[in-house]
């Protein structure tokens, strides 16, 4: 179990599964850079936590939610969390102000286009298990909710996902104590990334790559003065 000060950002689990070296840089060494997809990301986010609440029929629709588990160590804000009323005998809660029995399911949002993701569905189900430590009732699903194409991909929260989200949340405990940002992996997905031109994985990928790259930096500032 961890304490309040032991809490690390939900939002990490996804920059931890994308790259853990960018995850380091961003938690331990405070490293951040927008690039286009992040501009896009955040705007996003802006807009699904401008209203607070919403009332529409059987669903009532929480925004910018905020989310806590000692037992995983983590805490953030939900996007949204929609509560969608339930029959009796259902895993449900009560809702102030409201009666009957409620479902809650925690919707992210994401830029692009519908795809499958880890990061993104370990995000999304470590926002299930804070909910469910926090209103005390098993969720069974959530959404990831794509802006470029206005649709919903829902996310069974089974078993493995669960022990692979609580797996990635010790993992980040152990990542960010370490202190220790891991060494530069180049590959496809760093074309992605927006920390790239800082985190130098071509230069820095291999040692012996170092020397050279240095020596080639040197020359070229040498040539232009």
């Amino acid at each position: 179990m961890y304490t309040e000060d032991d809490l690390l950002s939900i939002s990490a689990l996804q920059h931890l599964l994308f790259c853990e070296r960018r995850a380091a840089l961003v938690y331990t060494e405070g490293i951040w850079e927008e690039n286009t997809f992040t501009v896009e990301g955040r705007h996003l986010h802006e807009r699904a936590d401008e209203t607070v609440t919403e009332v529409r029929g059987d669903l009532r629709v929480a925004r910018s939610l905020r989310l806590r588990s000692l037992r995983l160590g983590l805490s953030g804000i939900a996007d949204v969390v929609e509560f969608q009323r339930v029959s009796k005998g259902e895993p449900g809660i009560t809702l102030e102000s409201a009666g009957g029995l409620w479902r809650p399911m925690p919707v992210e949002y994401k830029r692009g286009r519908l795809r499958k993701e880890e990061g993104y569905e370990v995000q999304l189900c470590a926002q299930a298990l804070c909910l469910e430590e926090m209103l005390e009732v098993e969720i069974l699903a959530g959404a990831l909710f794509y802006g470029k194409t206005r649709r919903r991909l829902e996310i069974a929260f089974n078993e493995k996902l669960r022990r692979d989200t609580e797996a990635s949340a010790v993992r980040l405990h152990e990542l960010l104590q370490s202190k220790v940002t891991p060494r530069a992996k180049q590959g496809p997905k760093c074309e992605r990334c927006s920390l790239v031109d800082l985190c130098l994985p071509e230069a820095l990928g291999r040692r012996r790559d170092v020397k050279g790259y240095l020596a080639k930096a040197i020359a070229e500032d040498a040539d232009s003065s």
